[in-house]
């Protein structure tokens, strides 16, 4: 990446899920070379930025609004200055980059977005599951409940719950009695759930449990707010039959049937 071809431009970065070790050897390189640095600091890790140039000018965007994020990236763009935007995660996922893409159109400032592992990932990492197991579930649905950020009807999660699919949901955890009331419409009420906060940080937090108890247990280890909600049956790691791929009886273009 020729870090001369992005002065005055911006740089979306997808920082991972807390693990700073977790963040892409690109998105490490454009924090290096970046003169700006704009990251959400109530989701990111501080450390991510502990390899920023020592005169790059940093600003937490949990104290800002859209104008006012938009109004240092111009100032940066007018200067000529490379402006690094961190988000937690990868930035396609609730990362609220459309509508700061939006804006940086409508003002003719170039962009580029460089992704980011998911906290669904660290997630999945930490609770040493596969989220997609054969005859079990090929499917994994991302989603959120409904709070002040509304939902299209057909996306509630009753709705997406009568697929009986890995169903893997961000920014629900103080909803928690909603959101198990919801799933329990169409999932057995002793389906497996995992929530993890935290995942991949140095005091992440694994509650198991299953759909009838999982709302206590979750009060119980206080968890409030920075945690995945994880349902299926792919959380029984026992369950379903095992793939083709390593099948010794199925063949396929780089390796013959016994």
């Amino acid at each position: 990446m020729n870090f001369e071809d992005y002065q005055g431009k911006v740089i979306f970065i997808g920082a991972g899920p807390g693990d700073p070790e977790l963040i892409t050897v690109k998105g490490a390189e454009a924090i290096k070379n970046a003169d700006v640095i704009i990251y959400a600091g109530s989701l990111v890790n501080p450390a991510v930025l502990d390899i920023a140039k020592e005169d790059a000018v940093i600003y937490d965007s949990a104290e800002m609004n859209l104008d006012e994020i938009i109004d240092v990236i111009q100032k940066a763009h007018d200067e000529n200055k490379i402006t690094a935007r961190v988000h937690t995660g990868d930035p396609s996922i609730y990362g609220a980059i459309a509508e700061q893409i939006n804006q940086l159109k409508a003002l003719d400032i170039g962009y580029t977005i460089i992704p980011g592992v998911s906290s669904l990932f660290g997630t999945a990492a930490a609770l040493e599951s596969q989220l997609t197991l054969p005859e079990v579930s090929q499917t994994i649905i991302i989603t959120r409940p409904e709070g002040r950020t509304p939902k299209p009807s057909k996306e509630a999660l009753c709705k997406l719950a009568e697929h009986n699919a890995t169903m893997c949901i961000f920014l629900g955890i103080h909803m928690i009695e909603e959101v198990v009331e919801e799933l329990t419409k169409e999932y057995d009420v002793k389906t497996p759930v995992a929530v993890v906060k935290k995942a991949t940080w140095p005091d992440q937090e694994i509650v198991r449990g299953d759909l009838s108890n999982i709302a206590q247990k979750v009060h119980d280890a206080g968890f409030t707010k920075t945690a995945m909600i994880v349902v299926g049956d792919v959380l029984d790691q026992q369950s379903g039959e095992q793939s083709k791929l390593y099948d010794p009886k199925f063949a396929h273009m780089y390796r013959d049937a016994e």
